[in-house]
């Protein structure tokens, strides 16, 4: 199924699996990122392109306005000789070649590093970009069940108005229990509407993370009812390493920029030496610049050999700099395994919390509904109010809408949980 048959369809039935597939594909957060790869595989290959000779071709044009003179005296006189011609041309190639650069092989390994920088960032989008589909995707499931909900909650309203009212006609019911009836309606009216309002714009922000138009309706394939079916096979506590925690492995990659470059900065100290060669022409001539030019040339081959000696302490003060750069980050480490370990744990007290939730309000829901059932035959025989009917069925309206509030609160919990984690199988994200 491709993605332009979902843009032309009126209504789309997507799975969580289908939102987060197209997400990834079509999001523009994903696409820049992939760029960011793209760009720093370059940048290493800059680094690389440095190891080949480099070439270059120089021209220069020289064209004397009054020529040096040099005085002499000759046999009592002085006489005076100019020097030089009009014209001087010098032309040629000019190549090098690195033949020992320690900090420029070393740059390569920081390259390299600086590649699983991007690649770990990369990955820490697409983490967050699927969690936030899936938090709307959930969020689009209570949506509609709460529209349900309180659909049903209407229907029964207007039910009951309509009741009212053709028993008012008859005779048996007041014209004070029929008004009341019409306005309970009336109330829940624009609850109905805000319900309305509320799944349309979960449905705006799941197109817009998914890199779509939001002129299709995204209408999932299944309930929150369903989600939990299948939510209880969640592990719990089974795997909790952070050793796909992204914020973790990005400040690990880091750090061993970090040491990379304390290494780079020790390089510093290291001779170089490069072979050259150049190529070039000469002419110098009189009159035109045009004409009667004869190039005669010339080269030569060399080695160019750099020792560091002194340069005021500079290159000390950096490899300090490094080394300081890569305690810090050693701290920065330490504080945020700790902070993490805090959230995992808060994070699974939460959703055992929920667990329990979801329990409870099931049941108070099953509950709520059999009272409703009850108060629905007494008021049919006479032996209960409007009132009572009414208020056993706000009472269940509140006992669902808690159970799909608990079934959500539950799902988001899991996936930031398993976002934190960097659990890329659980969240739906397929390596390619």
């Amino acid at each position: 199924m491709s993605f332009s048959s979902f843009a032309q369809s009126d209504t789309l039935r997507l799975s969580r699996q289908d939102c987060v597939a197209i997400a990834l594909n079509e999001s523009q957060t994903i696409k820049v990122a992939d760029l960011e790869v793209k760009k720093t595989d370059y940048s290493k290959k800059e680094v690389l392109a440095n190891l080949f000779p480099s070439i270059d071709f120089s021209g220069a044009y020289q064209r004397s306005i009054e020529l040096q003179s040099m005085s002499m005296n000759m046999g009592g006189m002085t006489q005076t000789i100019k020097m030089g011609t009009d014209n001087n041309w010098n032309l040629g190639f000019s190549a090098s070649m690195p033949l020992i650069n320690a900090s420029l092989w070393k740059s390569i390994g920081l390259s390299d590093t600086q590649i699983l920088h991007s690649l770990e960032s990369a990955r820490a989008s697409r983490l967050d970009l699927v969690n936030n589909v899936n938090k709307a995707y959930y969020a689009l499931l209570l949506a509609i069940d709460s529209r349900k909900v309180i659909r049903q909650n209407y229907d029964l309203a207007k039910l009951n108005a309509e009741i009212y009212e053709q028993q008012y006609k008859a005779g048996t019911a007041s014209e004070y229990d029929m008004l009341r009836s019409q306005v309970q309606v009336t109330n829940v009216e624009p609850e109905l509407l805000q319900a309305d309002i509320a799944v349309r714009q979960c449905q705006l922000q799941l197109a817009v993370l998914m890199g779509i138009e939001p002129a299709a309706t995204l209408m999932p394939t299944v309930g929150l009812s369903d989600m939990q079916q299948e939510m209880y096979g969640y592990q719990l506590g089974a795997d909790r390493t952070l050793d796909d925690n992204t914020s973790l492995r990005s400040l690990d990659i880091n750090r061993k920029l970090a040491a990379q470059n304390v290494t780079l900065q020790k390089m510093a100290w290291v001779p170089t030496l490069a072979a050259t060669f150049n190529l070039n022409w000469n002419a110098m001539s009189n009159g035109s610049p045009f004409k009667n030019q004869h190039f005669n040339p010339y080269s030569n081959v060399g080695l160019a050999l750099q020792i560091p000696i002194f340069h005021g302490g500079a290159k000390y003060q950096k490899l300090r700099q490094a080394q300081v750069q890569l305690k810090q980050i050693d701290l920065q480490r330490e504080t945020l395994v700790n902070s993490l370990n805090m959230q995992v744990d808060l994070a699974l007290d939460n959703i055992n919390r929920q667990v329990n939730q979801i329990s409870s309000s099931e049941q108070g829901m099953k509950s709520a509904e059999k009272a409703r059932e009850i108060m629905q035959k007494s008021f049919e025989i006479g032996a209960a109010t409007y009132l009572n009917l009414r208020d056993s069925e706000m009472a269940l309206t509140s006992a669902q809408l808690s159970y799909y509030q608990a079934i959500y609160n539950y799902l988001v919990s899991t996936s930031e949980l398993d976002t934190l984690l960097g659990r890329e199988e659980a969240l739906g994200i397929q390596n390619n």
